[in-house]
């Protein structure tokens, strides 16, 4: 029962990536519909982080007093609103309000998936559980470049954008169904023994200056530019590098998010399974995760969309690798009523890493006329975060606060 809640939770982070990259999937067309160019988009692309980087510790402190069974409920029906509301959308400035709208909504996605998976799964189970989370975001977005692709061919990009929003409502009862009985309510809706005998959570600022969390945040911020890049940017990219058709990019969109997924859940296992001393991270398998999502460097050197595809997904796979450790490894040594907050500082520094990177790239592409000065820059961005985690070494235990 445990873990059938923990993958519908997942499947949450499945709904948020669908509904959050059918923008990046479909932009070709949208931009060249709307008349915006690459810098344009870039503060587009943007915008979602901007929000999305505010909502998500707010809405982590929201999920810590309301529980996950109903945040992530009312997170879900809310931002499948926003998200259907893309297909009317007539100009940049709207679909800018609305990327903005889109990323508040989609807020609580996160921090109530990881509260999950910390309410429900047992310890030892939780870096496997982890590794299993990260793979959400990636199969929404392995589903949602064919699916969205195989609409436009037929309805246009309007018609895509509002019938990619029916996940959400797959989704809730799937949620209602595994969340029912109240075994699984008291322990979603309530703190567990650890949690009722520690503080409810620390105060914001003692939690953002933790040493824990800064060491995660390091790592995080260097990891989210190349596990995004293709969610952003990919059928972009395709289009430019390569001349494929906007019809076309879905086949190719599907790869690099399942390549994350066999990676994350392979690495979340491993780390799982190895006998480590109390406090003691997996630094080797992080150490090969940063080389993996370092090589996003040679991605000037890809001659064909396949080996660009294969090279954007042995990347994107390293940084599911630094997702997934630095964030089991952060979460057990947090103190426990403070879960979910801590899972939103993590997604904020994502957000954060993206509002920056975003801009940059679109004004990257019209200044140089091709991707290759970002893909260096990108790679290379993912060393010195991961160096920090590496090299840090936290606090043997739980945090204490």
């Amino acid at each position: 029962m445990a873990w059938s809640v923990a993958l519908v939770a997942t499947l949450t982070m499945s709904v948020s990536y669908i509904d959050r990259n059918a923008f990046g999937v479909l932009a070709p067309k949208v931009s060249e519909a709307l008349g915006i160019d690459n810098a344009a988009y870039g503060w587009l692309a943007a915008a979602f982080s901007w929000s999305y980087l505010v909502a998500t510790p707010l809405a982590g402190w929201w999920i810590d007093l309301v529980g996950a069974r109903r945040g992530l409920l009312r997170s879900v029906l809310a931002w499948s609103v926003v998200a259907a509301l893309h297909a009317v959308v007539p100009g940049f400035g709207v679909l800018f309000a609305l990327r903005l709208a889109l990323g508040i909504a989609e807020g609580p996605s996160f921090p109530g998936a990881a509260q999950t998976m910390r309410r429900i799964l047992p310890v030892g189970d939780q870096a496997r559980g982890f590794g299993v989370l990260f793979t959400g975001s990636s199969f929404g977005a392995m589903l949602v470049p064919p699916f969205a692709t195989l609409i436009y061919r037929h309805a246009g990009w309007r018609v895509a954008f509002l019938i990619t929003t029916a996940a959400g409502l797959l989704w809730v009862p799937l949620w209602l169904a595994v969340t029912r009985s109240r075994t699984v309510r008291a322990q979603l809706d309530t703190a567990s023994a650890s949690e009722a005998v520690a503080p409810p959570h620390l105060p914001f600022s003692e939690l953002v200056a933790h040493p824990v969390m800064v060491r995660a945040l390091a790592a995080i911020f260097a990891a989210a530019p190349v596990v995004s890049f293709v969610y952003a940017w990919g059928a972009k990219y395709l289009v430019k590098a390569f001349h494929v058709d906007q019809g076309d990019v879905g086949g190719y969109l599907a790869v690099p998010p399942l390549m994350f997924d066999v990676i994350a859940i392979l690495f979340g296992h491993l780390a799982s399974r190895q006998r480590r001393g109390e406090g003691v991270p997996p630094r080797g398998l992080f150490a090969i995760g940063v080389v993996l999502a370092a090589s996003f460097t040679v991605l000037p050197f890809a001659e064909t969309p396949w080996q660009s595809i294969v090279l954007i997904g042995l990347a994107m796979g390293g940084g599911g690798v630094m997702y997934t450790l630095v964030t089991a490894d952060m979460l057990v040594r947090m103190p426990p009523g403070s879960a979910a907050f801590a899972a939103g500082i993590v997604a904020c520094a994502q957000s954060l890493a993206l509002a920056i990177c975003n801009p940059l790239i679109g004004r990257s592409v019209d200044a140089y006329g091709s991707y290759d000065v970002a893909a260096i820059c990108i790679g290379l961005w993912t060393i010195p975060g991961g160096v920090v985690w590496l090299l840090w070494r936290p606090v043997a235990g739980r945090a204490a606060g």
